[in-house]
């Protein structure tokens, strides 16, 4: 907690629902509006990955766990738990900050994270982007 931001309990519970296999396909999560506290701000079901992308906002930051699924060149049907931190360029320089240095402290709660994402523009989380950063190391 470096930055003196907490985490709310409802943060832990929804990843650790979707961790266990619930049928969120992503979870939404910002700053409460007194800046003391990283909130859940959407638990969506059925979504597709470009309805996650849309829900990511033009000029605020958030971070989101997004269960990913993809195939394997051989067939193989595979999914991970993505961390993404999402701190556009036109989001304000104090909210960059208070996410920046509050992330450790939530990434440290997330256990079971399989790979995590730092945009500041939508071309990276592009899906291939994402695809190949998930499928790293393994055989095709």
């Amino acid at each position: 907690m470096a930055s003196g931001v907490g985490i709310n309990a409802d943060v832990i519970e929804k990843f650790t629902e979707m961790k266990m296999g619930s049928k969120h396909k992503f979870v939404t999560f910002c700053l409460n509006d007194d800046l003391t506290e990283i909130v859940v701000e959407k638990a969506v079901q059925d979504a597709t990955y470009s309805d996650f992308i849309a829900a990511l906002p033009e000029q605020a930051c958030r971070y989101a766990i997004y269960d990913f699924d993809y195939k394997l060149a051989d067939g193989g049907q595979r999914n991970k738990l993505l961390f993404v931190v999402w701190c556009p360029d036109t989001a304000r320089i104090k909210d960059k900050m208070l996410f920046a240095s509050s992330k450790e402290s939530l990434r440290k709660k997330l256990v079971g994270i399989n790979t995590e994402v730092q945009a500041t523009e939508l071309s990276e989380v592009d899906y291939d982007e994402i695809l190949d950063k998930v499928s790293a190391g393994l055989t095709k």
